[in-house]
């Protein structure tokens, strides 16, 4: 990182952020740099907990050339940039704790091409996720990445992140949708990457270096976005059943048959829990676990072939009941039952995990897993949740009511470093959505080998030469 510590942090305030302050003010004007306190703690840190927002200002650019201006004269004052989206996230990816230039694309949020030959728009970086959404929709057509936060989080902060969302395991992720970028990186050089092309064989193609980078390249500005065919009507059913490789048999054969939208799970005390803040009733019989299937039926023939599924595992003694949406009302209150589950658990302020194993291994890592809590901690309470159709899981650790903050940290540390050794044996990602951040680089080496380490270094260094873009992100220390 630029800054080591408060002091330094400091002499850089007065050696570096007045002059550069001056220019970008001369750029941008008053209006949209902003040096308030209350813009630093808005603009400062994402969703992660536990970080205190102390940038050194808010740059709120308006278009490409902006932000190569922007870019260029942090470069000559060495001042360190931390590309904010929807700040959304949940890793520190978009936290400025150390005097940083936050560079927020809010401001960024126009369309700037659509072309219905090629089914694709070109936006802004800052537009929401919802409105591209809603675009789409407008046109008869579909964005498929959807998650909990599409409401404000924004399409730049999607690629840099390679968000997923439910709708993975038929979809894909935000790299599929993506077949165009521009991008400012830290020599403040405009990329123009793809271009939009469905074929380019001119060598390797560094968009997919940008998508997933966590701005450690450079800014994302614009994007074209592939779009797809409205889908037709989906069905919706929740099945409680008894145990993890019953939920690995159901996916089978829903995978097999039927077009899966999404497939997602959670245990029971999830759903207990869910259930009691929503003063709702459970629509199933109690079970270990659950999992909600969305599917796209072509024919009645395939909504039969869900039904005689759900016969089948019954007779199994695998699945203890079903129930199969009858309405779009009866859809969204399943679908509430699994989305509520974070805000859900907030108020035991759980200590988070988002990892992936390959699906057919899940049962014997969330088996691993619950053993490793309950042998380092019989005191805490596991609760899992994901989509786990695409081998994306969510594991809470609940915080008990009798302990501080930082006494629950020491508790959960051990079982930490723990989750990464077992995610490495079984070959996982300690982190399948939310990027690395500053949450997550110290379990990097857990998932990447020392070479892939050094070659993301070696690409950072020839886009970023001075190590300006997002410092101390994603690369743990040397």
């Amino acid at each position: 990182m630029i800054y080591d510590d408060e002091k330094q942090h400091d002499r850089s305030l007065d050696a570096r952020t007045n002059e550069a302050v001056k220019e970008l003010t001369s750029l941008l004007g008053e209006s949209r740099l902003l040096l308030d306190q209350s813009s630093f703690e808005r603009f400062g840190v994402d969703r992660s907990p536990g970080w205190t927002a102390r940038p050194c200002a808010i740059a709120l650019p308006e278009n490409t050339l902006e932000v190569q201006s922007i870019v260029q004269i942090a470069r000559r004052h060495s001042l360190g940039i931390v590309p904010s989206g929807g700040r959304t996230g949940l890793c520190g990816g978009a936290v400025a704790a150390a005097g940083e230039l936050v560079v927020a694309l809010d401001r960024m949020n126009r369309v700037m091409d659509v072309d219905p030959a090629d089914r694709s728009v070109t936006v802004q970086a800052g537009m929401i996720t919802a409105q591209l959404q809603t675009l789409a929709a407008e046109k008869g057509w579909f964005y498929p990445v959807d998650f909990a936060s599409s409401g404000s989080s924004q399409i730049g902060g999607n690629i840099a992140t390679n968000a997923g969302g439910i709708r993975v395991i038929r979809y894909g992720m935000t790299r599929a949708q993506i077949s165009g970028i521009v991008a400012v990186d830290g020599r403040g050089e405009i990329l123009g990457l793809n271009r939009g092309l469905a074929k380019n064989n001119t060598g390797p193609d560094f968009r997919h270096l940008f998508v997933g980078s966590e701005g450690i390249f450079g800014i994302i500005t614009e994007a074209t976005v592939q779009l797809l065919p409205a889908p037709g009507p989906s069905k919706v059913m929740l099945f409680a059943l008894q145990g993890f490789p019953a939920i690995l048999r159901l996916l089978s054969e829903f995978s097999n048959s039927l077009e899966i939208n999404a497939f997602e799970f959670l245990s029971h005390n999830a759903l207990e829990r869910v259930t009691a803040r929503l003063a709702a009733s459970s629509p199933v019989a109690p079970a270990p676990f659950y999992a909600l299937v969305e599917f796209e039926p072509a024919t009645e023939a395939d909504e039969e072939r869900a039904v005689s599924i759900f016969e089948q595992g019954l007779e199994r003694g695998e699945i203890v009941d079903a129930v199969l949406a009858g309405s779009e009302a009866q859809a969204r209150a399943i679908w509430r039952l699994r989305e509520s589950i974070s805000e859900t658990l907030s108020p035991w302020k759980p200590w988070k995990n988002d990892i992936s194993v390959r699906v057919g291994r899940l049962g014997a890592f969330i088996e691993r897993a619950s053993a490793l809590v309950a042998e380092g901690d019989d005191e805490l309470e596991l609760v899992w949740y994901g989509h786990i159709g695409d081998g994306n899981i969510h594991l809470n650790i609940l915080k008990p009511d009798r302990l501080s903050a930082e006494e629950f940290a020491e508790r959960c540390s051990p079982v930490a470093k723990g989750f990464a050794m077992l995610l490495q044996e079984f070959g996982g990602s300690v982190s399948a959505e939310h990027g690395i951040g500053l949450l997550k680089r110290d379990y990097l080496k857990y998932s990447r080998s020392e070479a892939e380490i050094s070659a993301l270094r070696a690409i950072k260094g020839i886009f970023d030469p001075d190590g300006i873009m997002n410092p101390g992100k994603l690369l743990p220390g040397p």
